[in-house]
């Protein structure tokens, strides 16, 4: 496996999860734009490169990179205009949305091992 398998395999999981709390927003990982994708690739890298990052430090890695990126908050997910609901300290997200944080971490871990084989 691959940083990329795994980002794809956490993408899938999260877009899962989300349609099971009602959110239908997410694309799957072939219609993802390039720049989803990425953002996922950074976040796995991230966990290998810190693997003892807790899924706040995960939200706080992730901020930054959207920061960078010229987003900033918006109470609806707006790719146009760069605003993102999730956009605020860890501790101000919803629970459903700070287990997204967990699962996605968890899943890099679990398959953590993998990388390198069965490419």
């Amino acid at each position: 496996m691959t940083a990329e398998q795994i980002a794809k395999v956490a993408h899938e999981i999260n877009k899962a999860y989300c349609e099971s709390i009602g959110d239908k927003s997410q694309v799957s990982w072939e219609d993802a734009p390039q720049w989803q994708k990425d953002s996922a690739i950074h976040g796995v890298d991230f966990h290998l490169n810190n693997p003892d990052a807790t899924p706040e430090m995960s939200h706080e890695s992730w901020l930054k990179e959207k920061t960078e990126g010229g987003w900033k908050y918006g109470p609806v997910k707006d790719v146009e205009k760069k605003e993102h609901p999730c956009f605020c300290p860890y501790n101000e997200l919803p629970v459903e949305q700070r287990s997204k944080d967990y699962l996605f971490r968890q899943i890099i871990h679990s398959l953590k091992p993998y990388i390198g084989c069965c490419q």
